[in-house]
Parts: structure tokens; C-alpha cells; sequence
């Protein structure tokens, strides 16, 4: 390089050195223009990537919210109801009342018609009951209903058990209207011949001669419908059967209601299951059916007819589980309700959550 510029003139190396400073320039500025064109585009891949996890994170939260409505949906949808009605306690007023909303609520009723009314399954048809009420998907969600005693889900493996409801009245009432609505039927089907047509004998004739159809071994009804499907609970007087009655409606029922409260009754259902009964309270209220079985003929016993089957040890136990079934409903009721000017009102959710960890 010294030899060449002994050689150049000194103008040449005057542009020499010019060219090489312009050049330097040059190729410093394209070098910085690089650099800017890398900056923005790192920031761009940047800004892509942020943008790319800010919408799987929002897709995610999407599914999740889906997933879950989904979930909750499947939840009410997958819900069965049975209600193992008792004779004569109202059960068919009620009953009115789940299929008057059953196509407004969108769910199924269907009615378990027994051979004979037999309140108890053979054990294949046991089997045969629950698979259907657990795996018939096309009849979810679904309201049972008939007089079948209560069966234990438990025994049979399934993950989910139906949820229990009934109604029971006062032992000698429901006795006194099942004597008449044998003989008298009611206003619901009042041209159906029933099973004791023609006998013209009062209650009170029946319990002052010694009937059969009156007899204290009648009232034993309520405590094995409750009480299920051993044979100790068919055994009249058992004590067995009324513990285990007791046992199963306080933990396998969800509510129990009396046939003299059954407003209330239905009131807390419609809170506790919308999905079902809701408008079930101002149905009852105001619609036509809610009272539309009535025993035809039906009379009030005497004291005297009362006090007789009092004096049995089978009135005792059967009104002792009205009793204990009337204060449990009462209970809840208390928790669920107040009266205010003589109406009933549901009370606001008393709950809330705080104090929730970790912090988001």
C-alpha cells in the first residue's frame, strides 16, 4: 500500500482515499440499516408469538368455559328423579303437577306400573330397574314415579343414584281414604269399578265390628314403602323396619314433604330443582289439576274409632315415623322459608365464598 501510493500522484490518492471514506460510509450505513431491519423484525416475531399465546390462552379459556357450561349442562340433564309414592297421600295431585311441566321443564315422566301394585321387584327385575333408570340416556333427564317400595342404587354398583322424594300423611287419615276410595273410587276416574264396590259399611261400623279392611295391620304401609326391600321391613311391627325407615329417609331422601303441607312441599322443590318444578308452586296454586283426586263418599271417623286403633302398638310405630318425618320436614322447611302477611316466601341464598387463594 506504501509502495502504491509512492507511486500515485498525489491527486490520484487524494480520490483514493475519498472513494474508500465514501465507501466506508456506505457500507457502515447499509450495515445499520441491517441492524434497524432485524430489530423490527424480531419485534415483529415478537408481537407475532405474544399474539399467538394470547390466543391459544383466550381458545383455551373458551374451551374451558364450554367445557365446563357443558359439563354443568350434561350435570342437569343426567338428573333422575324417583318418587316411590305412597298410596293416598296426595301422591297423584303431585303427580299431576310433574306432568303438567314435563314439556315446559323439558324432561320425562314416566310411571312404574307394578304387576298388581306390588310394592316389591323380584330381584332380576331390581336389576333390570336400575339399569333402566341409569342408562336409558334417551329418557334423561326423568321424573319415576309409582308405588314401589325404596330400592338401594348403592347395592348395584352405579356411580350416580337417582334422587329420592316422597310424601307421607297422617297414618289413620290415609288409612280412612284408602277404606273409602276402595269402595267409593274418587273424581279422578270415577267410572272405574273398584274392589270393594257395593259394601255400603262405614269406618266406624268396620272398626266397631272387628274388620279386616280397618284393622290396625293396615296402617302398616308408610314404614316399608321407606324402609325397602328386606323382608323385615314387610313384617308387621317391626322395630327393625321402622329404625331403618327412619335411617333411609333422613340419608337417602332428599325430601320428604306431609300430604297437610303439601304446598310447602312442593315450594322448596321448585328452589332446590328448578330444572323440574320450576313453576310448580303457582301451578299448584292456580291450576285445575293440583287437587283433582278426591275420595268420593269419604267420612270422618269418630273418636271413639280413633282412639280404638290408637290403642295399637302398630298406630304407634307408624305415627311415631309421621311424627319423626313431620319434624324433619319441618326443619327444613324453617331453613328454606319465612311467612310473612300469611304468605310464604323463599329465603335468598345465606352463602358466599372469600378469601380465595392463590391470588390470580
Amino acid at each position: 500500500m506504501g509502495l502504491l501510493r509512492l507511486m500515485m500522484p498525489p491527486k490520484l490518492q487524494l480520490l483514493a482515499l475519498l472513494a474508500f471514506a465514501v465507501a466506508m460510509f456506505f457500507l457502515e450505513n447499509q450495515i445499520q440499516k441491517l441492524e434497524e431491519s432485524r430489530g423490527k423484525l424480531e419485534r415483529a416475531i415478537a408481537r407475532h408469538e405474544v399474539r399467538e399465546i394470547e390466543q391459544r390462552h383466550t381458545q383455551d379459556s373458551l374451551r374451558e368455559r364450554d367445557s365446563s357450561t357443558a359439563s354443568l349442562s350434561d350435570s342437569e340433564d343426567d338428573i333422575v328423579i324417583i318418587y316411590n309414592r305412597v298410596p293416598k297421600t296426595a301422591s297423584t295431585s303431585f303427580t299431576n303437577i310433574a306432568y303438567d311441566l314435563c314439556g315446559k321443564n323439558h324432561y320425562h315422566v314416566l310411571h312404574i306400573n307394578t304387576t298388581k301394585n306390588n310394592p316389591v321387584m323380584s330381584i332380576q327385575d331390581q336389576v333390570r330397574f336400575v339399569k333402566n333408570v341409569t342408562e336409558w340416556r334417551e329418557m334423561k333427564p326423568a321424573f319415576y314415579h309409582g308405588h314401589v317400595s325404596f330400592l338401594d342404587f348403592t347395592k348395584f354398583g352405579v356411580k350416580r343414584k337417582p334422587i329420592y322424594i316422597n310424601v307421607i300423611r297422617d297414618p289413620i287419615e290415609r288409612l280412612v281414604s284408602y277404606y273409602y276410595f276402595l269402595r267409593f273410587g274418587d273424581d279422578y276416574r270415577p267410572g272405574l269399578r273398584r274392589r270393594k264396590q257395593g259394601d255400603k259399611k262405614t269406618f266406624d261400623e268396620c272398626v266397631s265390628a272387628g274388620g279386616s279392611d280397618c284393622a290396625p295391620e293396615k296402617l302398616w304401609l308408610q314404614i316399608p314403602f321407606f324402609c325397602g326391600h328386606y323382608s323385615e321391613c314387610w313384617n308387621v311391627g317391626s322395630q327393625w323396619a321402622l329404625e331403618q325407615a327412619k335411617y333411609n329417609l333422613v340419608n337417602e331422601y332428599m325430601l320428604v314433604g306431609v300430604t297437610e303441607e303439601l304446598e310447602d312441599f312442593v315450594m322448596m322443590l321448585e328452589a332446590a330443582l328448578p330444572r323440574f318444578f320450576k313453576g310448580a308452586t303457582e301451578l299448584y296454586k292456580t291450576g285445575k289439576k293440583s287437587h283433582l283426586r278426591k275420595t268420593s263418599e269419604k267420612k270422618p271417623p269418630t273418636k271413639e274409632s280413633i282412639a280404638k286403633l290408637q290403642q295399637s302398638a302398630i298406630w304407634k310405630m307408624e305415627n311415631e315415623f309421621y311424627e319423626f318425618a313431620l319434624e324433619q320436614f319441618q326443619f327444613v322447611r324453617a331453613h328454606a322459608v319465612r311467612e310473612k302477611d300469611g304468605e310464604l316466601y323463599l329465603l335468598a341464598q345465606n352463602f358466599f365464598y372469600e378469601k380465595i387463594y392463590p391470588k390470580n
